[in-house]
């Protein structure tokens, strides 16, 4: 029996001709459809072309829902060549029948400059809400559960057809990651991963962005995890500290940006007092001495953890928990600078006008030499406070600087890792207090090779997707659970 109906997102002859010739005569393929929007369809032998409006479109999900008549259908919808690994078919298949998953995906091995190397992916899970989670270029979906999706489907996506699609099946369904290379591709895009880090808040982006928070509030409304934006406010006014803000520097190894960065903090001009905490984590270069030049200013906190196992969340609670430390906690990263003189003012201006619990700025992106750099701002404006609870499930990244009602961040504490802690703190907070928002330029993020998040490797890359993800799994349990509670 003919188990799979093939879908390819057709480009070029050259394209995809590998692909239909690994294929073409398998015992499995039942037929082979190339999907193309411009005006001329493909001639490619054994295979038949469909027209389509976008490629991720919910029209375009719908039309191949109707085509498929096997059991599987097998996507591919990158625009790439596809080589199948010996057997590679097959396994997919064996795997399928033996789970009955709604969707399968592989590792892979990628061809970058004519080198191959391994691409391996990460498991899905309840907090997998991405909208650009790597599933690799081939996917196996069970017919079934597509069929069972598009009966019921009346959207309207130009962008998010796919998106949609994968999160109503996940309701129902698992997701299942073969830890198997079964197919080689070639990479398109080669850029480095800091080049690729704010591809999503781009602002020629911005349809997009709105159609996968449309997707993903349905989906969180589907499983009792959305929240509605009742958040507390908090009278900020009653805590007694020595000082109104602090400014939270951990550092490690930044002898080249941290004398910026505290000059940033100092130059500010406020109505209140503040002070800047500094947490040297065993620098081994100069950093140490670059410090030192300014502690002559009363201002200038310079702490050394006695512990050897903190990262920059472990830091932060270090500074947080300071007899010093002010009523709000404001970030500054190492190798960042405050924009100009009234940043701290305006940060602590939205806690006591919103009576928020944190507060997130804007920021641009600049180089070295704080020349500004593509994509420039960085604004995050897909929060809102009707959604943005919700949709920060959903986003990869919350702005910059961030900054704590300190009695709130002392209860809740900063999880000890050197990525993502502020995510975390993002998620927490969101549940329960409202956050502040300034829209405004604030804070410069500049992009250097020195940055830790400048060239990752795809094993460290597929780390960070891996802790992001289950921190949103772990808070979406907490609110499906909360929404239970108050039933």
């Amino acid at each position: 029996m003919k188990n799979i109906t093939c879908f390819f997102n057709y480009i070029s002859d050259t394209q995809i001709k590998p692909t239909v010739a690994a294929l073409t005569n398998h015992v499995d393929i039942h037929k082979i459809f190339l999907l193309y929007t411009g005006n001329f369809a493909p001639q490619i032998s054994g295979c038949i072309p469909i027209h389509i409006d976008m490629l991720h479109s919910s029209n375009t999900v719908r039309l191949i829902s109707e085509y498929a008549q096997t059991p599987y259908i097998l996507v591919g919808l990158g625009n790439t060549s596809l080589y199948l690994n010996e057997y590679g078919i097959e396994r997919m298949l064996q795997i399928a029948e033996d789970t009955q998953a709604g969707i399968l995906y592989s590792d892979s091995y990628q061809i970058n400059k004519n080198i191959r190397i391994p691409h391996p992916v990460i498991d899905y899970q309840l907090g997998s809400l991405r909208d650009d989670f790597d599933f690799g270029n081939l996917q196996l979906y069970q017919t079934s559960a597509l069929k069972k999706f598009t009966k019921s489907d009346n959207s309207t996506f130009q962008f998010a057809g796919w998106y949609n699609l994968r999160l109503k099946i996940s309701q129902h369904y698992n997701i299942i990651h073969i830890h198997e290379y079964l197919y080689t591709d070639i990479a398109t895009d080669t850029r480095n991963s800091g080049e690729k880090q704010f591809d999503y808040v781009d602002s020629k982006n911005r349809e997009v962005q709105i159609e996968m928070e449309q997707a993903c509030t349905q989906h969180l409304k589907d499983i009792n995890g959305w929240l509605p934006a009742t958040h507390k406010k908090i009278d900020v006014t009653t805590a007694t500290f020595p000082l109104e803000a602090s400014v939270i520097i951990p550092v490690y190894n930044r002898e080249r940006t941290i004398a910026d960065a505290i000059r940033s903090v100092l130059k500010q001009e406020c109505n209140f007092p503040f002070n800047v905490i500094i947490i040297d984590n065993h620098s081994t270069d100069s950093t140490g001495k670059e410090i030192a030049q300014f502690i002559k200013d009363t201002r200038v906190i310079h702490l050394i953890p006695e512990q050897n196992n903190l990262g920059i969340g472990g830091c932060w609670n270090l500074g947080i928990h300071h007899p010093m430390c002010g009523k709000f906690a404001v970030q500054l990263d190492s190798d960042d600078i405050y924009k100009d003189r009234h940043t701290l003012q305006k940060i602590v201006d939205t806690f006591y006008q919103e009576k928020c619990g944190m507060v997130i700025g804007s920021y641009v992106m600049t180089d070295f030499n704080m020349q500004v750099i593509p994509p420039g701002i960085i604004d995050h404006r897909e929060w809102s406070d009707e959604n943005g609870c919700n949709n920060t499930l959903r986003i990869n990244g919350l702005g910059a600087p961030r900054a704590f009602y300190t009695p709130l961040l002392r209860q809740i504490k900063v999880p000890n890792t050197n990525y993502g802690e502020d995510y975390a703190l993002g998620l927490r907070f969101s549940r329960e207090y409202r956050i502040g928002r300034i829209y405004d330029v604030i804070y410069l993020c500049r992009r250097w090779e020195g940055n830790s998040d400048a060239a990752l490797n795809i094993e460290q890359i597929n780390a960070n997707n891996l802790y992001k993800d289950s921190l949103r799994t772990y808070e979406l349990m907490a609110r499906i659970q909360m929404n239970r509670k108050q039933k």
